[in-house]
C-alpha cells in the first residue's frame, strides 16, 4: 500500500527524527558541507538512517535538505547538486530496504524573493528545484518533502517543480514563529494561510517541522487542521528549544516527554509524526510506541 493510501486509510505514520545533530554527534565540523558526506562518509549516513529504521520509523529523510545549487554554493560545491542528491535518496533506500518510505528532504535556497524583501524573483528558483528534484527522485524516493519553507511563493516553486517532474506525493512544511501575532514565518505567513496555499499549489501533505517543541507544535497542528480539514498533517517538533551548554546546543525534551504528548498531537490532527532537531532514534522509538494505540482524526 502505498504512502496516501495508508494515510487515508486513517493509520498514523511515524517520520524519522534529525539529521543535523546526528552528524555533529558524529563529528561534522562547523562550516562542514553536511550533504558532501552523501559522498565521502557515505557509511555514516547510512548508519544514522538504519537507526531510526530499527527504532520503528515508517519513513526516513534524505541527508539533502541543503542540496540545491544555492547552498552547495556556498562550499563549492554547486556542479554536484545531481551526484550529491542522487547519493542521498540511494543511500536513505538502500537503509530503508522494503520496510517502509524515503521522503526526499528539499529545503528553502535561503534567499528572500520579490515581495518579501528579497530582489530575485520567485520564479527563478523553479530550475533551481527542478535539478535537485529530478536527482532525489533518480536515486528512489518515494516522496518529495519540501521543508522548513517560510515563504509559500518559493514553496509554490518547489511544488510544482515535484508536480511537473516526477509522479510522486508532495509534503510541503514550513517553520513558525511564535510571537505577538501569534505563529509566523519568518514573512509573516500564518499556519492556516501556509497550508490552505501549499494544497492549492498541489502539496498532498502540508505540516510544519522545527522552530518548536511539541507543546507548541499542538497548537499549530490544530490551526493547520481547521485549515485544511481533510488533507494529511506532518509535523516534526524540535526536542524543545536549545540552550548552550559548554559551546553546544542542548535539546532538553526527553522521549519520555514527546511520547507523552504525541496523543495530543495525533487528536489535534497530525496524520504523520516525527522529530527535528534535537530529536534521537530514541525519540522516534517513544513515539512509535505512543502512535501504535492512536488512529489519526
Amino acid at each position: 500500500m502505498g504512502l496516501l493510501e495508508r494515510l487515508r486509510a486513517g493509520e498514523v505514520l511515524v517520520c524519522d527524527g534529525a539529521t543535523g545533530t546526528e552528524l555533529i554527534a558524529r563529528g561534522l565540523k562547523a562550516g562542514e558541507c553536511p550533504e558532501s558526506w552523501c559522498l565521502s562518509r557515505p557509511d555514516t549516513i547510512e548508519e544514522i538512517v538504519k537507526a531510526y529504521v530499527q527504532a520503528g520509523a515508517d519513513i526516513v529523510q534524505t541527508n539533502s535538505f541543503g542540496g540545491s545549487s544555492l547552498k552547495l554554493a556556498a562550499y563549492g560545491l554547486a556542479d554536484q547538486v545531481t551526484s550529491l542528491n542522487t547519493a542521498a535518496a540511494r543511500l536513505a533506500r538502500t537503509a530503508m530496504a522494503q520496510q517502509g518510505f524515503v521522503a526526499a528532504s528539499v529545503g528553502p535556497t535561503g534567499v528572500f524573493v520579490k515581495g518579501e524583501g528579497g530582489q530575485i524573483p520567485a520564479s527563478d528558483l523553479y530550475e533551481i528545484f527542478k535539478v535537485q528534484i529530478i536527482a532525489l527522485a533518480a536515486g528512489g524516493a518515494d516522496a518529495i518533502c519540501i521543508e522548513t519553507m517560510w515563504s509559500i511563493q518559493e514553496a509554490e516553486q518547489a511544488i510544482r517543480a515535484a508536480k511537473d517532474h516526477t509522479h510522486l506525493p508532495v509534503m510541503c512544511t514550513f517553520v513558525f514563529n511564535s510571537g505577538r501575532k501569534g505563529f509566523r514565518t519568518a514573512v509573516g505567513l500564518t499556519p492556516e494561510k501556509a497550508a490552505q496555499a501549499a494544497l492549492e499549489a498541489g502539496a498532498d501533505v502540508v505540516g510544519a517541522n522545527c522552530g518548536n517543541g511539541i507543546d507548541q507544535m499542538i497548537e499549530i497542528a490544530r490551526l493547520m487542521r481547521l485549515a485544511a480539514p481533510s488533507a494529511p498533517l506532518l509535523i516534526q517538533a524540535n526536542a524543545g528549544l536549545p540552550t548552550i551548554e559548554n559551546g553546544v546546543a542542548v535539546y532538553g525534551e526527553t522521549p519520555e516527554y514527546t511520547a507523552s504528548r504525541a496523543p495530543d498531537l495525533i487528536s489535534a490532527g497530525a496524520n504523520i509524526i516525527g522529530g527535528c532537531c534535537g530529536t534521537t532514534p530514541q525519540h522516534i522509538r517513544a513515539l512509535k510506541l505512543a502512535a501504535q494505540t492512536q488512529k489519526a482524526h
